[in-house]
């Protein structure tokens, strides 16, 4: 699946971290986070990360990235989604 279908697809088709990131895509970050929070790993720090960066926490963001093991992320918000979608859709 693509980056722009995954854009197009319904809720329905998702859960976890990936149905965070569709409701973040439609502009819900609250209901993105509230999905994002409950998930552990590292998959589910980088996209709680990647919220509070979005949010402007880059206090909590920088935590969220350590926890999860990857640099803070210096590139666009839209990229950082893209790539993260695309590695959590290539695990799919």
């Amino acid at each position: 699946m693509t980056v722009r279908a995954f854009e197009e697809a319904n809720a329905d088709d998702f859960s976890g971290l990936l149905l965070a990131l569709w409701w973040d895509a439609k502009g819900d970050w609250k209901q993105a986070h509230e999905i994002a929070q409950d998930v552990e790993g590292a998959d589910g720090a980088w996209v709680h990360a990647y919220l509070h960066r979005k949010e402007g926490d880059t206090w909590n963001a920088g935590y969220w990235y350590r926890r999860a093991g990857r640099p803070e992320a210096r590139g666009s918000l839209r990229e950082e989604w893209e790539e993260i979608v695309t590695e959590l859709l290539c695990r799919a």
